[in-house]
């Protein structure tokens, strides 16, 4: 009988497909928020052309209205001319008018730590550790050294699983991390405060595992 099923599979036979794709499941789908939520009573979040814009004059998070485990979640961002910062928020907590938990940093700053892992509202910086030229800070960017992009589109990729934190920018492993203190939450994204700015992201995806 298993002979007769992968014989069918090779042959193309609906519902035999398996390809690893076939699990991400899409966050957004370019014209809505629909699965998404702001906490906060300020801060805009808008649908244009495919992309999620994030606009305010201080700080908030848009979340998702699901939790989730261990999975390895996918999206771009692209930050503003100018001042900046932002970050994608996961296996975070929200209630109303804040967010806290673990974040993947995006830094344009001359710190250069995107991809470090900030504990948002509680222990702060848990990798690298301050202060900016502490021997931590500097082997960070060391190893990292030209994975952010300063313009254009970055490429962030979240993996959770049991408590192994790993944290990708542009297909570098920024952050291979354990820690216990949280095993499941929301994921959101981030707009730093800075009025005027816009901030961007789109191709957002998940597999759970």
């Amino acid at each position: 009988m298993k002979k007769l099923i992968s014989i069918a599979c090779l042959i193309g036979i609906a519902g035999c497909v398996t390809a690893a794709d076939d699990e991400w499941v899409s966050m957004f789908d370019g014209k809505t928020l629909a699965g998404w939520e702001n906490p906060y009573t300020w801060g805009e979040a808008k649908v244009v052309d495919g992309e999620i814009h994030l606009v305010a004059d201080k700080k908030f998070f848009l979340c998702t209205q699901k939790k989730y485990a261990n999975f390895i979640f996918e999206a771009e961002l692209k930050l503003p001319e100018g001042k900046s910062n932002s970050g994608i928020m996961f296996r975070c907590h929200k209630e109303p008018g804040k967010v806290f938990g673990y974040q993947a940093e995006a830094d344009p700053t001359d710190r250069a730590w995107s991809g470090g892992l900030y504990d948002e509202g509680r222990r702060k910086w848990l990798n690298p550790l301050k202060p900016n030229d502490s021997p931590s800070g500097n082997a960070f960017r060391e190893k990292t050294k030209g994975s952010f992009k300063l313009t254009g589109w970055n490429r962030y990729r979240i993996h959770c699983e049991g408590t192994r934190l790993r944290i990708y920018v542009n297909d570098v492993l920024c952050t291979d991390y354990t820690d216990d203190m949280d095993a499941e939450g929301y994921l959101a994204l981030q707009h730093h405060g800075e009025d005027g700015q816009v901030y961007k992201f789109r191709n957002i995806r998940i597999k759970e595992l």
